[in-house]
This record gives C-alpha cells, structure tokens and sequence, in this order.
C-alpha cells in the first residue's frame, strides 16, 4: 500500500508559526514533516497514558482525604 499524503489545514497562533518556520529552515526539514514527527509523539505518549491506566485499572482506589489521614495519623504533616 502507498504512503498517501492527506491535505487539511491548520490554524497556528502566529508566534507558532514562526517558531515553526525557524525550526523547519534550521534543521532543513519542511514544516509538514516537523507537524508530522509532534503529531506522533503526541499521539504516542496519550497510548502510553492508555496503556498505563489499563495495567493499573485493577489497583484499588485510594482516596485523597484517606491519604491526608494517614500522613497526620504518622504527624507527617
């Protein structure tokens, strides 16, 4: 299968855009591909979140106001 390039369009802040523009003549990359590789990092680091809440789901929850308890139990606070 080929790899199809899909078009849309994208509204930056103007500083970002810059940023962008700077950062694509410097490393000699267009700014597609930098908005590319950020895109992927992004979504990748939101699946590890995912991932991690799934292998954590079964752990008991642990309320906050038990936890303050406790530490002024020890008079850790």
């Amino acid at each position: 299968m080929k790899n199809i390039q899909k078009r849309t369009t994208i509204s930056f802040a103007p500083d970002l855009h810059r940023a962008l523009q700077v950062k694509a003549a410097e490393t000699n990359r267009c700014m597609s591909e930098l908005v590319n590789q950020a895109v992927r990092l992004s979504l990748g680091e939101d699946a590890e979140d995912l991932a991690a809440f799934e292998e954590r789901r079964h752990e008991p929850d642990l309320p906050f106001e038990d936890v303050l308890k406790n530490l002024k139990q020890r008079r850790k606070i």
